[in-house]
């Protein structure tokens, strides 16, 4: 049977290559709104983060967001993105856990 061909993505703060569905996406929305879009499905402007809040905080240290969403993020969307992202990270983390388990059997 062929092999699937994995998509990989780059952490826009530690730069470091990985399979997309390891990764979370943040995207600005044709509104110009900036959220978390875990399912990787939401319209707009895409980048992706690794699952750790260490790479977040570089990222907001960094203003990597601002480069790769072409889109100036101000500190209070910063903070709120913040929040959500510590918020997800567990859900993240189960959802990568559980995928791993599908892919073993």
């Amino acid at each position: 049977m062929k092999q699937r061909k994995i998509p990989l993505r780059k952490c826009v703060a530690c730069q470091e290559m990985m399979p997309k569905r390891d990764l979370i996406r943040v995207v600005k929305t044709p509104e110009d709104d900036i959220l978390i879009d875990l399912k990787g499905k939401k319209s707009g402007r895409g980048a992706y983060l690794c699952g750790k809040v260490s790479c977040f905080k570089l990222a907001k240290k960094s203003k990597a967001l601002d480069r790769a969403l072409k889109h100036t993020v101000g500190p209070d969307i910063y903070d709120q993105l913040e929040q959500d992202f510590i918020r997800v990270e567990d859900e993240f983390l189960a959802s990568k856990a559980e995928g791993d388990d599908e892919d073993e059997s």
